[in-house]
């Protein structure tokens, strides 16, 4: 049974675009099964490899004390939530460190409210920068493409905090990616709003070719360390 969502607002006067309504999901052979054998076979190749970069970069984010590893609730699938794994980049008691610098800093509050990021973030210790301008921080995720709730391919998955910022439906009808449109183009530049209109280009192009392109992008993209 498909999750019907009707009370969010797709015609937002700031959407640079008018999103449409949520058209029929277009049925084929890959959406349906081969996506997801494309993930299974990725996790069986990158998981030795994988599993040895994550514990090195676990062993040194470890280094203050702290769990090396931090999990997020985030909306998947249908709406359903799971546990989404990251590398930790951020100092313990992240949110009330980045409450206190909003508060203090008018213009960063701006800037956060529009792309639900800062640049000069003051929650991010120094081996976190480092994982996140490579995105090496999103390896553990490759164990929920294992668990099925997610996919190497496909929107980035939102806070549940975050739901009535983003405008977009088509997000509910994919399992969310650890890349791609968003993560391989200017992300850097783009508001979260305008996350919908990646989301809905990939929705509608979904196909083996799309996905290979994305995957190849990444590299680029991973060896530019243009993450935040």
């Amino acid at each position: 049974m498909k999750r019907e969502f009707v009370e969010i607002d797709i015609t937002d006067e700031t959407s640079a675009i008018p999103l449409p309504l949520l058209s029929e999901a277009r049925e084929g052979a890959y959406r349906q099964y081969f996506k997801r054998l494309l993930d299974v076979m990725i996790v069986l190749l990158a998981a030795l490899p994988a599993a040895v970069l994550v514990g090195v970069m676990a062993a040194f984010v470890a280094l203050d004390g702290h769990n090396p590893f931090y999990r997020q609730p985030r909306i998947g699938r249908n709406g359903r939530i799971f546990s989404m794994w990251k590398l930790r980049t951020m100092v313990p008691g992240a949110d009330t460190v980045l409450e206190a610098y909003l508060a203090g800093s008018p213009a960063a509050r701006a800037e956060w409210e529009h792309h639900q990021k800062l640049r000069h973030d003051p929650r991010i210790t120094r081996i976190g920068r480092f994982l996140r301008r490579t995105s090496l921080d999103e390896l553990p995720q490759l164990w929920n493409v294992a668990r099925g709730e997610m996919s190497i391919v496909g929107p980035r998955p939102i806070m549940q905090n975050q739901t009535g910022l983003y405008p977009g439906v088509e997000y509910y009808q994919l399992l969310p990616g650890i890349t791609g449109f968003w993560q391989t183009s200017e992300r850097n530049a783009t508001s979260f709003h305008e996350r919908a209109h990646f989301d809905r280009a990939y929705y509608h192009r979904l196909s083996f070719v799309t996905d290979l392109r994305i995957i190849l992008r990444t590299f680029g993209v991973v060896l530019r360390a243009t993450g935040q």
